[in-house]
């Protein structure tokens, strides 16, 4: 079988065209971005343990399992990482909040920040903020320590040069800081936590995905209300924080920041111009109310 061949039979059986390239590419070796190495080979012979390897992977992506998991990798804000079923896929959404985190440290940029990366998963967020900002203080938190170990793979592969390593801690949200951590004040919070609700029909077509990573609660909202409650004495004065959530809650998320008494409370859109981040800033004087 050829190349050519190869994609067109996982055409035949209703294979999207990026999903069936990734992962031929897989089987062949080859980077999941170099599709042009599909074009100009496109006459090369496979192997049969590339057909054999080839076909019992796109017939698991005939049965809904994500590519991200068949390859072991889900590019995201320019990088390669590494997912196992263990942590969530990066999806292109949660770019908008890296950028975000980075659009509010620039101020700062001549300066060493503090960010704080709640429920890293795969360590997608954290570690290309630490990709963007090298001089920056990056911890972030799980409470999988099977996604934690995921996420310090993902970080020796995309380490900084001369650039201290990211600080991973196992927990619940701020419990995982160490003891003398505690005492630590962050100049921005990020998290994309849990956010689906308990009975959202979405869930059926996110069955490969962790559960515990995907729902927030009866409302979806239970994440954000114990970040929140938690934050002011983890927060510098005129901290951020900025959450990603779904597509219909951020009025209900900017609400929950009103209530517990943040400032310059704003939302940004993803790439499709739907409301996918929501952040806001802890008063100057640094007392938030609960």
């Amino acid at each position: 079988m050829q190349i050519y061949e190869a994609l067109d039979w996982a055409k035949s059986l209703g294979i999207d065209v990026f999903d069936r390239q990734v992962i031929l590419l897989h089987c062949l070796g080859q980077p999941n971005y170099n599709k042009a190495f599909l074009i100009s080979h496109d006459h090369d012979i496979i192997t049969q343990q590339q057909i054999d390897d080839y076909k019992a992977l796109i017939h698991r992506c005939q049965r809904g399992e994500p590519v991200a998991y068949l390859t072991g990798y889900k590019e995201f804000y320019g990088l390669e990482f590494k997912v196992t079923p263990a942590t969530l896929i990066p999806r292109p959404d949660t770019e908008t909040l890296v950028q975000w985190a980075i659009d509010t440290v620039d101020a700062k940029k001549h300066q060493t920040v503090n960010i704080l990366d709640l429920g890293t998963g795969s360590g997608c967020i954290a570690i290309s903020l630490k990709n963007a900002l090298p001089t920056s203080q990056v911890w972030a938190t799980d409470i999988s320590p099977q996604a934690l170990e995921v996420a310090k793979v993902n970080a020796a592969a995309h380490t900084v040069a001369d650039a201290p390593n990211i600080h991973f801690r196992l927990g619940s949200w701020f419990e995982a800081l160490e003891p003398g951590e505690n005492q630590l004040k962050f100049d921005l919070i990020v998290s994309n936590p849990p956010y689906i609700a308990e009975h959202d029909p979405h869930l059926a077509a996110l069955q490969y995905e962790p559960y515990s990573a995907l729902v927030g609660g009866a409302s979806g909202l239970s994440a954000y209300t114990q970040i929140l409650r938690s934050a002011p004495k983890h927060l510098h004065p005129e901290g951020w924080i900025l959450f990603e959530h779904g597509y219909n809650q951020g009025e209900e998320i900017r609400r929950l920041f009103e209530e517990f008494g943040f400032e310059s409370i704003q939302s940004r859109n993803d790439l499709a111009g739907i409301c996918r981040c929501t952040g806001g800033r802890g008063p100057k004087n640094g007392i938030i109310g609960s």
